[in-house]
């Protein structure tokens, strides 16, 4: 990863949520959210059809944002969390390198 580096918060369950934020010009943009879609693209795929909040029984979830900053500004922010069972965030840390 170029642009992503996550931050790990832990819940007393053992679930947890991987933050991270870019703050990037708008040529970067699509290299952002290539980023971004590969993490998604990789929660999916490992954890099929268990995408839902955690309260509602589901393994993973996600929250995903993107605004301009100004409307004549060339910097974009996009912040991506994903939260997890205590196994998707095992398995998440393994993927990513976050040991």
């Amino acid at each position: 990863m170029r642009f992503l580096d996550f931050d790990y918060s832990e819940d007393p369950q053992g679930g947890g949520t991987f933050d991270t934020m870019a703050s990037v010009r708008s040529d970067q943009v699509a290299a952002v959210r290539a980023e971004m879609a590969q993490v998604l693209d990789w929660a999916h795929a490992a954890f099929p059809g268990l995408q839902a909040p955690l309260e509602e029984g589901g393994e993973w979830d996600f929250d995903l944002q993107e605004q301009q900053d100004g409307t004549a500004s060339p910097w974009h922010t996009l912040t991506l969390a994903v939260s997890g069972s205590p196994q998707f965030c095992a398995a998440f840390r393994q993927r990513f390198g976050m040991f």
